[in-house]
């Protein structure tokens, strides 16, 4: 089962850490088709090739956010990925000049306004659409276990939320947001968008933005939960266990095993709330019991539990490193708080920056980009040694 990631990162100026509309002036330096524009000017999207190996995935990812931290750099410009941009102000919501987009701008006014967010989303290969809709009722319950994993996204518009992912409370405003649902098959499910589309809740089938759906145009299960993660090796986890978790239900279509969910879904909701409230370093809402239990406890149950399907893919021992070592760090979120307690929410933009570059620790002394000089070694580092043990 191959995959690919979806990637958004915000456009910043570099002296002042704010987001600004400047993504075309990235975009012009960069191939159409891997780059492209998203809702607002200030939000870079890459796409990466499809691969069947956590390494070669992660080769891609770090080769595109090198390419991408040049593009930026040339025009005086940082890029960086993390669910909300510490500095943002009102001013930088200006949609992309697009028929569609300004649409949406139009009729969704400040929910679309507020839209100054970014997300990390992963497909997965699947044989066809049906597949796709039967299997997105088993992977719910778990997918708040990866937006914990992924929360980055601590502050807004220059203040702390008391949430991990605020990018999620942002995101569950849209009418099509949140937990799927269960569906006996794809055209029970394309019936129930055409629905929302002919209702006038949303314009096209595009706009359905669900925790986990089929991909509109590609014969794939896609994961929509996450926050844009800083450093590329969470995405690698994120990646791995999601493709863990559509092999698993694969295999229980296959059996014809009951889903995990059991047609409720009245309790998924929370669940994801409650992830973004913690992040990794609260308690979750523990998918098989439904209570209360401490994140770490919840992360090494999926773990366990996904080591037949990564094992099938050869994923295991990537998989479980990683975990032990995000668990170790702690999610990206608790970073940013650490930064702005030690120093200030521009030592936070200056860690962020320097993550989704490569690097580790970085102060702003050190930056290249503000000063022009030479750049350390940056991407591959720090994954190859765990990668393909």
């Amino acid at each position: 089962m191959r995959i690919g990631v979806e990637e958004e990162f915000h456009v910043l100026e570099v002296e002042s850490g704010l987001l600004v509309p400047r993504a075309d002036a990235v975009l012009r330096r960069l191939p159409e088709g891997t780059f492209t524009t998203e809702l607002h000017r200030s939000t870079v999207e890459s796409n990466s090739d499809v691969h069947t190996t956590l390494d070669d995935l992660h080769a891609d990812l770090t080769e595109t956010r090198r390419r991408l931290d040049r593009a930026a750099a040339s025009s005086g410009l940082a890029v960086m990925a993390a669910g909300t941009a510490p500095l943002a102000a009102a001013a930088s919501a200006r949609p992309t000049d697009d028929a569609r987009y300004l649409h949406m701008s139009e009729e969704y006014r400040k929910v679309a306004d507020e839209q100054l967010i970014c997300g990390a989303q992963v497909h997965v290969d699947v044989p066809d659409r049906d597949t796709a809709v039967r299997a997105m009722c088993s992977v719910a319950p778990w997918l708040p276990v990866l937006l914990a994993l992924s929360a980055s996204s601590p502050f807004w518009q220059g203040a702390d939320t008391g949430y991990a992912s605020w990018r999620t409370l942002l995101w569950q405003r849209w009418p099509t947001a949140g937990p799927a649902g269960c569906y006996a098959n794809a055209a029970e499910y394309d019936a129930a968008v055409q629905d929302f589309v002919q209702a006038g809740v949303i314009s096209d089938p595009g706009m359905i933005y669900y925790d986990v759906r089929p991909s509109a145009h590609l014969r794939t299960l896609e994961l929509r939960i996450c926050d844009a993660c800083p450093r590329a090796e969470t995405v690698v986890l994120v990646a791995g266990l999601f493709r863990a978790l559509v092999t698993e239900a694969r295999e229980r279509l296959r059996t014809h095993r009951e889903p995990h969910c059991a047609g409720r879904h009245e309790w998924l909701r929370g669940a994801a709330w409650r992830a973004a409230r913690s992040g990794l370093e609260g308690t979750l809402v523990d998918p098989e019991t439904h209570r209360e239990a401490p994140a770490e406890q919840v992360l090494r149950k999926l773990l366990v539990r996904l080591r037949p399907a990564l094992e099938v893919h050869g994923d295991w021992e990537t998989v479980r490193t990683l975990t032990h070592q995000a668990l170790a760090d702690g999610s990206a979120a608790r970073r940013i708080r650490r930064a702005a307690q030690h120093e200030d929410l521009l030592a936070c933009v200056d860690m962020l920056v320097a993550e989704t570059r490569g690097e580790r620790g970085q102060r702003r002394a050190q930056r290249s980009l503000a000063t022009g000089g030479a750049r350390p070694a940056a991407g591959r580092g720090a994954l190859p040694q765990v990668i393909g043990r």
